[in-house]
């Protein structure tokens, strides 16, 4: 009761705030995406994604030990693939020697500790930019999800410690868990993107990996079909239940800051830990605005990460992971 309690007394200086402070960002939290491509001495910078680059594998070497320096444990990988190799099928994606699973070693001899991610999806390995293979003119599901499981297997064959399938087909967790299972893959785990909406925040990261849906009229111009549809909450719920049931050890939402209603949803029903990934879209319109001078962009990286984890994310796939981790020592 007022005037025996004031709530502003716990607010009067920054050592009595940061005493208790209910929620502490720590490199821990933190999951690195990493872009690679093929070639030798390539860091090259996206232009949608200022100050974010891809890697070559010589250069991808480099910055994972950079990372592990920081203290950041874990990465997530998204390969570039040549236009050369991409077909309807996604058939380059279970070669042994192709750029994923050479990444994949890369990393691991460069930095054995480290905690390798995979992304598991057609998209940069398709002509048409989906997450499927496209049969009479539709994203064919149960196909898609059985090549997925091939592909998860693959990964996890070059020593992925995780998979992370982002396709949102129906099915596919159980499809990769049953794979893993039977080929002894047993530790092998899975983090599923359960809830990926059809957002407009994507297209920063399309750029990066030329991945774009193409504008053919036989074919759907999006991706509405397969992920979600973003006016939805329940179904999420319903989603992420079922790859739990599946198998799925880590289950995420994205994209991140417009979708916390939905992270705090999970939260609140899952029994594993739970992702969000902070993406491309968001890290660009930051970027422009600190550029316009219109926004202090490290307060603002700070506060839409920190409420990210407040709203229950337990992991944090984001592209200002570097950053912050400098902030932060």
């Amino acid at each position: 009761m007022f005037p025996l309690r004031r709530n502003r007394r716990l607010r009067t200086s920054e050592n009595l705030r940061a005493l208790v402070r209910e929620t502490i960002l720590t490199p821990n939290d933190f999951l690195v995406p990493l872009f690679v491509v093929e070639g030798k001495g390539i860091k090259d910078e996206i232009p949608s994604m200022p100050n974010y680059f891809r890697y070559s594998l010589d250069l991808l070497e480099k910055e994972v030990k950079e990372l592990a320096a920081m203290g950041l444990k874990s990465v997530l990988l998204f390969v570039k693939v040549p236009e050369n190799l991409k077909d309807n099928k996604g058939v380059e994606a279970l070669n042994p020697n192709g750029l994923m699973q050479r990444a994949i070693k890369t990393i691991k001899n460069a930095v054995p500790e480290m905690i390798v991610m995979t992304d598991v999806a057609l998209d940069p390995y398709s002509i048409y930019g989906h997450d499927g293979i496209i049969e009479n003119g539709q994203i064919a599901n149960d196909s898609t999800s059985n090549f997925l499981a091939e592909m998860a297997l693959s990964h996890a064959q070059a020593g992925a410690d995780f998979v992370a399938p982002s396709d949102m087909m129906d099915g596919r967790i159980l499809d990769i868990r049953e794979l893993l299972e039977e080929e002894n893959f047993i530790n092998t785990g899975i983090m599923s993107y359960s809830a990926k909406y059809a957002s407009a925040h994507y297209g920063p990261f399309r750029d990066a990996l030329d991945s774009a849906p193409v504008d053919l009229m036989d074919i759907p111009k999006d991706k509405k079909t397969y992920q979600m549809d973003f006016h939805n909450r329940t179904e999420a719920i319903k989603e992420t239940r079922m790859d739990i049931e599946e198998g799925a050890d880590i289950v995420m939402v994205k994209p991140g800051i417009a979708y916390l209603d939905i992270v705090r949803e999970i939260k609140n029903m899952s029994e594993v830990p739970v992702a969000v990934y902070q993406v491309s879209g968001e890290y660009s319109m930051i970027k422009a605005a600190a550029e316009k001078g219109w926004l202090d962009h490290d307060a603002i990286m700070m506060e839409q990460t920190t409420a990210m984890k407040r709203a229950g994310a337990d992991i944090i796939a984001s592209y200002f992971a570097k950053d912050i981790v400098k902030l932060l020592k």
